[in-house]
């Protein structure tokens, strides 16, 4: 109880100072499932730049993103690199400005790109994200966990990039993101009401994904890669085309550069401690559980969010 009043006085300072708008991260995910139908999808087939360098790790922060970063940077085939800002640059670019109450305009001006214009921004995808490679590695790691909202752009452009969605149960994830202090970027993270209703946008965005483009997204549960770690792997490396190396099982021998909140916890072996830590705090956690509502009492299966394919 007086560890958990000391993070609820942390996080209600750097919310004054960061805030977050719950209700336009909602209205951004429905304006995005209402663009990127299946439809839309197949009216841009052999759009983009064919290249299948990128893997694209996302989802929300503190859901094991980073383990599984240091798992595909162990394989000798690819890189690793960090978090890389380029995809939200590009999304920052087409969303343009805007007076404060005009529509904005991302997604849906994607809409209005040509193929050409579409493979021109994966081309500048690959040409400004050539800095952080250096080896000869075929494929880099590209570990973004807030490109959970940009997934429709990266196949637009991308098509044949690897996408992984790094998921936590809820209630874990979202409490271990509520007590780290982040640099920056995941204003959301500190209330529980908001960071609980952006989990529920992102299960519900990535349910639509899965409906419209199904087989894109392959979908790994911290919970599974604990239990049985070899079996995860070899799903994850399967799913990107590469062949297993024993090597990705002793992603803790591998002396890369980390820099996220988990640098210290990839350094070890598999370990199950920190999986249902959330329990301790259970009384004082009914906020986060309201805000997620019935996407907490499914996981891992998810809630009818009353998809559409058309």
């Amino acid at each position: 109880e007086e560890s958990f009043a000391h993070y609820a006085v942390g996080n209600a300072i750097r919310r004054e100072h960061h805030r977050h708008n719950a209700d336009q991260n909602t209205a951004y995910a429905h304006r995005s499932k209402a663009l990127y139908t299946a439809d839309f999808f197949s009216a841009r087939t052999g759009a983009g730049t064919p290249a299948p360098d990128p893997i694209f790790i996302l989802g929300l922060p503190r859901a094991g993103s980073t383990l599984l970063e240091q798992i595909l940077a162990s394989h000798s085939l690819v890189e690793g690199t960090m978090e890389l800002p380029d995809i939200p640059a590009i999304a920052h670019e087409l969303a343009g400005r805007t007076a404060k109450d005009a529509e904005p305009r991302y997604p849906q001006v994607i809409s209005g790109l040509t193929h050409a214009e579409l493979r021109n921004f994966g081309e500048r995808y690959l040409a400004d994200t050539r800095i952080q490679r250096k080896s000869a590695a075929p494929f880099f790691i590209d570990k973004m966990p807030n490109n959970c909202l940009n997934v429709g752009l990266i196949h637009l452009i991308l098509p044949n990039a690897k996408i992984i969605d790094a998921r936590r149960h809820p209630l874990g994830c979202c409490f271990s993101g509520f007590k780290q202090h982040f640099a920056r970027g995941q204003n959301f993270s500190y209330a529980l009401e908001d960071i609980g209703r952006y989990y529920r946008d992102y299960i519900e965005l990535m349910a639509h994904f899965d409906a419209v483009l199904p087989g894109r997204i392959h979908r790994v549960f911290y919970e599974r890669v604990i239990e049985d770690t070899e079996r995860e792997v070899r799903r994850l490396l399967a799913f990107c085309g590469l062949p297993f190396e024993e090597q990705c099982l002793r992603f803790y021998e591998n002396n890369r550069a980390v820099r996220t909140a988990s640098s210290e916890q990839v350094r070890q072996p598999i370990f199950h401690e920190g999986v249902d830590r959330w329990r301790h705090y259970e009384a004082w956690l009914g906020p986060l559980k309201e805000a997620l509502g019935p996407v907490n009492e499914c996981y891992p299966e998810v809630p009818d969010f009353h998809l559409s394919v058309e």
